[in-house]
């Protein structure tokens, strides 16, 4: 006989790890016709919020390493919605900014957190619910991040 622990029902991680790929893919036919993925909509994000930033902190923001933020970064630039360039105060680092493409995108996307927030909206998770969900996901991700 299974011990408890050991049953998948009872796996915080797996129900996180279904839910992120669910809503991953709830993301797909919203951003591909935009030749975008999931993880470059996210830098995105990060960008709209505050242009011209280091790698380093668009990799802190979306708890990645550089080395794995750098490649998407890349393809973005490739695609003609960023450039990178060397900073001014340190050549060593490099500072991202969105081109013009880049910026129109957030118009062209507006409708995506609505159709997400309707994807995602049930009995459990809805407006009145999400805030208590957020930080309780917030304490968690702080709680992970000081173990790594």
């Amino acid at each position: 006989m299974i011990r408890e622990e050991f049953k998948l029902d009872n796996q915080l991680c797996f129900r996180l790890y279904t839910a992120s790929r669910l809503i991953t893919q709830a993301y797909h036919p919203l951003l591909s016709g935009h030749g975008l993925t999931y993880p470059q909509y996210l830098a995105l994000l990060v960008l709209w919020e505050k242009d011209e930033l280091p790698v380093n902190d668009i990799a802190k923001r979306l708890f990645l390493e550089t080395n794995t933020v750098t490649p998407l970064l890349q393809r973005m630039e490739k695609a003609g919605l960023l450039t990178r360039s060397k900073g001014k105060k340190d050549a060593r680092q490099m500072i991202v900014s969105l081109t013009r493409k880049g910026k129109e995108l957030q118009k062209e996307l507006s409708d995506v957190p609505g159709a997400i927030a309707g994807a995602v909206i049930c009995d459990s998770v809805n407006p009145q619910t999400a805030p208590d969900l957020y930080r309780m996901l917030d304490d968690l991700i702080e709680k992970l991040s000081m173990n790594n």
